[in-house]
């Protein structure tokens, strides 16, 4: 015998109630008879009868309780400032904002304050996930080849000291939206590939000139000596202008390029190419010239702090090849501030000159600063 849609729509809901009020042996009575008149195997039976009940809701039964929600509006607000990292990554920044937060919002309780060191990675990107913002498209690449200085400029051999401050890997970003026709604004980033320090700056049509200027401006505003400059193989970096300016010193830079079509011979600063620019300034074309002033002041005064101060990253620590797989390894997330702090590679006037600059910021008001000065940016015809 064989019980139809329709028949189960009807009887189910009674044969349910009566299988939840019997006891053990009764249950199984009721189990043997559905079996033996429809031939139900018996885990299908007891599927029919136990497991589609519908749960109880309700004040009798609130369901179990989110074991971090206590701390859930904390933590947003942290991940919101701190422009939306990964787990790993917000670990450390929960512990070092949180005075930060205290300051500007409410003080946390004992509870708070051990669930905010407890919470793993893992857990945070569960807790973050419904509220993860999507990743744009790409962007455009804006890279033409600079023949003129490619042989008399080496490409890059693995000789660098990576283990002090000082080798900077330079790219280019284009603000064109969509179309490299006609003039717009450039982005220029230089990152440190020991402790991951950027610097950022806006150029106008990435001219040999304008390019040398916010290089020579950039660095004396580093923490460091700067000691090698890789760039790739574009004519904004590769021209006689900035050549002499690196080369023709009394202590002269390694200048070097990376192989050309090889991304990946600059990795450290491409991967902040959406980190700086594009995550700050979006994919829009920005061809009013009178904005490269403002956002060069964006990438000094709030974006660069904020980051270099305050934004851990990651670093690859170790890899290798298991098989047919890569295995990777990193160290532990950490600032770019703290990198240089801790490793012993700044003379003490240094050391002391960044933890004055550290200990005057607050990421809450960076943040707030730079959402204003974007607004003026992104919005220059708005109030």
């Amino acid at each position: 015998m064989h019980m139809s849609q329709e028949q189960k729509k009807e009887w189910l809901p009674k044969l349910q109630v009566r299988y939840e009020r019997r006891n053990r042996e009764g249950k199984s009575r009721m189990l043997d008879e559905l079996c033996e008149d429809y031939g139900y195997e018996r885990k299908y039976a007891i599927k029919l009868l136990g497991d589609s009940l519908p749960v109880a809701s309700g004040p009798g039964h609130p369901g179990p309780e989110r074991r971090y929600g206590l701390i859930e509006p904390i933590v947003r607000e942290m991940w919101q400032a701190s422009e939306q990292p990964c787990g790993k990554r917000l670990v450390p920044i929960l512990e070092q904002w949180l005075p930060y937060y205290e300051r500007r919002f409410e003080r946390v309780s004992y509870r708070q304050r051990k669930m905010l060191k407890q919470i793993s990675a893992a857990t945070l990107d569960r807790m973050l996930a419904p509220a993860r913002a999507e990743n744009p498209g790409r962007g455009r690449c804006g890279t033409k080849p600079g023949s003129f200085l490619r042989t008399q400029i080496p490409i890059r051999t693995g000789t660098w000291d990576l283990s002090t401050p000082g080798y900077l890997e330079a790219d280019s970003v284009a603000h064109c939206g969509g179309s490299l026709a006609g003039d717009f604004i450039w982005s220029l980033t230089y990152t440190d590939i020991f402790s991951g320090w950027t610097e950022g700056r806006a150029v106008w049509n990435k001219g040999a000139a304008g390019v040398l200027a916010a290089t020579r401006e950039m660095e004396g505003t580093l923490p460091f000596a700067l000691l090698g400059f890789d760039c790739d193989n574009g004519s904004e970096f590769l021209n006689h202008h900035l050549w002499g300016y690196l080369t023709k010193r009394h202590s002269p830079v390694e200048f070097t390029r990376s192989r050309p079509y090889h991304k990946d011979d600059n990795a450290h600063v491409e991967q902040k190419n959406w980190m700086w620019p594009r995550q700050l300034l979006g994919y829009g074309r920005l061809e009013d010239s009178t904005l490269v002033a403002r956002i060069c002041t964006v990438y000094k005064e709030t974006w660069g702090p904020l980051h270099n101060f305050f934004l851990p990253c990651l670093k690859l620590k170790k890899k290798w090849r298991e098989g047919s797989h890569w295995r990777k390894r990193y160290e532990l997330p950490t600032t770019a501030y703290d990198r240089l702090r801790s490793r012993g590679r700044l003379s003490r006037k240094q050391r002391s000159d960044l933890r004055e600059i550290y200990q005057s910021l607050d990421p809450f008001e960076l943040k707030d600063k730079l959402e204003k000065q974007l607004k003026k940016i992104l919005s220059p015809k708005g109030p």
